[in-house]
């Protein structure tokens, strides 16, 4: 991580953050020190993530840290500037390490899967099969809070198409057919507010292997039972340009 380079890029979020007239509602969820895991629902446009983690750099002066999928390095140059903004590839194990230092840990479970999905599916939480962030949570005891930001799906309209999920399938990269104002792929100026959930803390990691995959199963429902709810609830129909 190039934390000269984060600092100055951070705060130019700004003008995407007017643009957007983002807001994050429970800023004081975020702990001051230690590790913990902010979980976000994961849009197609993914650069909402950005914006909250530049509020909270903004707020609190803590530095993000974030896991991303390989497929960043497909784009020539964008990984790397990933990696300069604190960015690294999500794997357990560098989960696993920035959490022991101490580090605040964005991550979207619903991974590309999730950022694909067809507006027919907007608002959706597709966690299902995604416990390992909660494994995460419980091995580390670090606490976890939600990131909800529903109208990030709101930003271009993705329209439903076989090839996304074959190729998504064969080879784990993106394509999507979508649109943003009018026919084009500039984001819509849709209003985007993060709200966030108090801390949710794991239950202390059992001995039993056994018990810790019910662990598992019963921290990760509850998350993702919660991240339902809080979109469900912050929900408003958008009725901006299309």
């Amino acid at each position: 991580m190039d934390e000269e380079f984060a600092i100055k890029f951070l705060p130019m979020m700004s003008v995407l953050r007017a643009y957007h007239s983002h807001e994050v509602y429970g800023l004081e969820s975020i702990p001051t020190k230690g590790p913990a895991i902010i979980a976000t629902n994961h849009s197609l446009a993914t650069y909402d993530i950005m914006l909250l983690m530049a509020a909270v750099y903004l707020h609190n002066g803590r530095m993000p840290r974030s896991l991303i999928d390989r497929a960043f390095y497909v784009v020539p140059g964008l990984g790397e500037l990933m990696e300069r903004l604190g960015c690294i590839i999500g794997n357990p194990d560098n989960a696993s390490t920035l959490l022991d230092n101490g580090e605040l840990l964005y991550l979207a479970p619903g991974g590309m899967n999730e950022s694909l999905r067809p507006s027919t599916e907007r608002y959706q939480v597709k966690w299902n099969r995604r416990k390992g962030f909660a494994r995460l949570a419980i091995e580390t005891q670090s606490p976890v809070i939600l990131a909800a930001c529903p109208h990030a799906d709101d930003i271009f309209q993705v329209y439903e198409n076989s090839l996304t999920k074959w190729f998504y399938s064969q080879f784990r990269l993106p394509f999507f057919v979508a649109r943003g104002v009018g026919p084009t792929l500039i984001p819509r100026p849709v209003k985007l507010e993060h709200f966030l959930s108090k801390p949710m803390y794991p239950p202390k990691m059992a001995s039993d292997p056994a018990a810790v995959k019910r662990q598992v199963y019963s921290f990760h429902k509850k998350l993702t039972q919660k991240m339902t709810e809080m979109i469900a609830q912050s929900v408003v129909p958008y009725q901006g340009p299309r």
